[in-house]
């Protein structure tokens, strides 16, 4: 492992390595010859395999689109009540 901190990689480059794999090339030699990580690798691999998308959004279960949907609702619920009490608050002070 290099340290040259946090790289990024184009969805191009990404789907490069796994058609490598697909290809019969060992994890083992792509991880080494791009130096790369093995999760990384792997995450690759099966975000090209599921739905041939490498953004995150895209490889997502429904479960954790629900929760998502669901903190945003919550947020704005929160925000919502405060701005009531707020209101509540002026008005009985007239």
């Amino acid at each position: 492992m290099s340290n040259q901190g946090r790289r990024t990689f184009t969805p191009e480059f990404k789907n490069q390595m796994a058609q490598l794999y697909e290809n019969g090339k060992s994890r083992a030699a792509i991880v080494a010859e791009y130096d790369l990580t093995a999760s990384a690798l792997d995450r690759w691999i099966k975000q090209a395999k599921t739905t041939g998308s490498f953004k995150e959004k895209d490889n997502r279960s429904a479960e954790e689109n629900e929760l998502i949907a669901l903190r945003k609702e919550l947020q704005q619920l929160k925000m919502e009540n405060d701005i009531l009490k707020q209101a509540a608050l002026i008005m009985g002070r007239k």
